[in-house]
């Protein structure tokens, strides 16, 4: 577990870090036609459904990406293909594990700006397991069950420490979508970190039981992000959709 010294010193080192990307690039970045949603962990494209609407109303052209959950490389090649789709500047959008496949798809030469929610954002080739470990572990992680190669989260977990801020019947309604991942998903590492030449966007949620706080305000400054912070759970886009959109319409320009 880090202590608050050594959270000094990594925050310390983020900010010697060579990042490129955040405020540098945001004055020189196009306006966006597009947005493309991606999901992480524990849920499947449904989790933008609160988020999708208002981003339609402000005239940007909206997918979210079903994203296999099978491997990194199957996950970053499907987000890949609906990037490829879009006509004009993008703007990729991350929840939770799909912050890694933000950091890897991100380089698409669409993609103008990058948004993470409560997301990993790993550098090239870290091991993003080692890293989350010199933070306190989250109460969500006791709660992943496996039956085979396939994880989730118990009913409880996913109630308490995955929607914990959500009405009961709204989160039942997600646990009952939750997509299974499988193991492997978990050993891939990025070989590439979009955020060091792309503007970046990060919105901690503040209340998180999924990922540490910390470890999120960690990263967010590491890569230079415009951050806000939410009183959240691991679920800002839903239970906080008006403040995610807007932070996405920042990152398009409007």
């Amino acid at each position: 577990m880090i202590t608050r010294r050594d959270f000094s010193t990594l925050l310390a080192a983020a900010a010697l870090a060579p990042a490129s990307s955040g405020l540098a690039g945001a004055q020189s970045r196009p306006v966006a036609r597009n947005v493309v949603l991606v999901h992480g962990l524990f849920a499947d494209g449904s989790c933008w459904s609160e988020v999708i609407p208002k981003l339609q109303a402000a005239g940007l052209n909206t997918t979210a990406v079903q994203n296999p959950l099978t491997t990194l490389d199957d996950a970053v090649a499907s987000a890949k293909r609906v990037l490829a789709r879009q006509d004009g500047p993008t703007v990729l959008v991350g929840h939770s594990f799909s912050g890694m496949i933000v950091t890897e798809a991100g380089l698409e030469p669409n993609v103008s700006a990058l948004v993470y929610v409560a997301a990993r954002a790993p550098d090239a080739g870290e091991d993003y397991a080692a890293l989350a470990k010199t933070f306190p572990t989250p109460p969500a992680s006791a709660g992943i069950v496996f039956d085979g190669d396939e994880g989730r989260l118990t009913e409880e977990a996913f109630l308490r420490d995955f929607a914990g801020d959500l009405p009961e019947a709204k989160a039942r309604v997600l646990y009952a979508v939750q997509e299974p991942f499988h193991k492997a998903l978990l050993a891939g590492k990025t070989t590439v970190a979009a955020w060091r030449s792309k503007p970046s966007f990060y919105a901690v949620s503040t209340e998180d039981r999924t990922i540490d706080p910390d470890l999120e305000r960690f990263m967010a400054k590491r890569i230079g992000a415009t951050t806000i912070e939410v009183k959240s759970s691991h679920l800002s886009l839903i239970s906080h959709p008006q403040t995610i959109a807007d932070l996405i319409l920042k990152a398009a320009g409007r």
